[in-house]
């Protein structure tokens, strides 16, 4: 990871972000007719489906936000923000204040999900619009729509659970590591205001703290995505499937805050312990790539699609291995970074079109054409870039003449 290669990847990212990624959704993504963004999108942008999914609105506002924000407070970005959160705020919420999945190209609902992922995708997106603009309404649908996504995801009895918990009670690492997310975006935009009682910071510390306790594994080298109540294994198919971009994205968050708080030696221990023993679990060693699912006793998995290799993981990988490398130097992270950068910027970015395809089989030929859909939108790919760029700036910067005339 010397200065060549930093510069190289400064070039990857920034022209990767802001000449092909920012551009496709720009041009193909909002729908200027009806509001909001459309994500269902051939090769070509051509689109090929209207149905929009709500946590898309509120990724999508939080990218052009957060672009103005720390980039360049380019009109055009805002103006996209605003875009998304009219429709947002227009049409996509239930009676009961709750968001909808999915509504109709116009606004209409077609799918409410147990899950709140849209509302804490809706809290980030109003945080940093809010910031950019000083919105007081932008502001407070943000902590509201935070209070929505705590009140479901941890008050008993108010989200329906996924399986009879009188049988089989279990907890999620998803809704720890979103919070967590969640949390730090809404400070990094609003401060650490308070949410249901408890500050961001406080929310973050809770959720950390659940993902040690419960979640890692350091014995059995793993992260898990769901455990009994008291964090014990369960020994069935749904106990016993790893999801490493999802624990490599929790790595990461974590690894955020401890940069945060300025190399905290507890939260480094766990951020790189969990990024550590799910990279081993989860990098494909014959042919490149995350893997989506693996197991933890290495016996057979249900999901047919477990051996698929999505984008989405290895961007968090990406971002993963970058700032543990940022934090430690240790070799290995700069290993690993080239070895998952290199490989996803050769299977996924589209040379004619722009953008990258989502979804590529193992041996890393793409398996659709599609540049979106319900999952896949303005969001993870430009996340990745924004951020690894705002890394390699910082670690050109540490190796300037300025820090060149410290040592000195």
């Amino acid at each position: 990871m010397n200065t060549k290669r930093l510069r190289e990847l400064q070039q990857v990212y920034r022209t990767g972000l802001l000449d092909d990624t920012i551009p496709f959704w720009m041009r193909h993504g909002l729908d200027r007719e009806a509001g909001g963004m459309l994500t269902g999108l051939d090769r070509d942008g051509t689109v090929i489906d209207t149905d929009k999914a709500v946590w898309i609105q509120g990724r999508a506002a939080w990218t052009f936000a957060t672009l103005f924000n720390t980039v360049e407070p380019r009109a055009e970005w805002l103006a996209a923000s605003r875009h998304c959160l009219d429709f947002l705020r227009d049409h996509c919420a239930a009676p009961d204040g709750k968001l909808y999945f999915l509504v109709t190209r116009e606004g209409r609902p077609l799918r409410m999900r147990r899950y709140v992922y849209s509302e804490c995708f809706a809290s980030i997106g109003n945080a940093a619009y809010a910031k950019a603009t000083g919105e007081a309404r932008a502001a407070g649908d943000a902590v509201r729509y935070f209070e929505t996504y705590l009140r479901h995801s941890f008050t008993p009895g108010v989200m329906p659970p996924k399986t009879e918990p009188g049988t089989r009670p279990m907890l999620g690492l998803g809704p720890r590591f979103i919070t967590i997310a969640t949390a730090q975006e809404v400070r990094a935009a609003l401060g650490d205001v308070k949410v249901a009682g408890a500050t961001c910071t406080e929310w973050i510390d809770r959720s950390i703290g659940e993902v040690e306790r419960f979640f890692y594994k350091p014995e059995l080298g793993a992260v898990m995505e769901v455990v009994s109540p008291d964090g014990a294994i369960i020994d069935h198919f749904d106990g016993r499937t790893l999801f490493p971009g999802h624990a490599i994205e929790c790595a990461w968050f974590i690894l955020h805050e401890a940069k945060l708080r300025r190399s905290d030696p507890r939260l480094l221990r766990l951020g790189l312990g969990m990024l550590d023993c799910m990279w081993q679990r989860g990098w494909d060693r014959e042919y490149g790539g995350l893997l989506y699912f693996t197991e933890l006793k290495g016996l057979p998995l249900q999901e047919y699609y477990a051996e698929m290799k999505f984008f989405w993981p290895q961007n968090e990988a990406e971002i993963a291995t970058l700032l543990a490398w940022q934090l430690t130097r240790d070799a290995k992270y700069a290993q690993w970074h080239r070895l998952v950068h290199d490989w996803s910027h050769r299977v996924f970015p589209d040379p004619v079109h722009g953008e990258w395809f989502g979804y590529a089989h193992r041996d890393g030929r793409i398996s659709t054409q599609l540049k979106g859909n319900h999952w896949k939108g303005c969001f993870h790919l430009p996340r990745m870039q924004r951020y690894c760029w705002q890394l390699v700036d910082e670690l050109l910067a540490e190796s300037g003449p300025a820090k060149r005339a410290r040592k000195t």
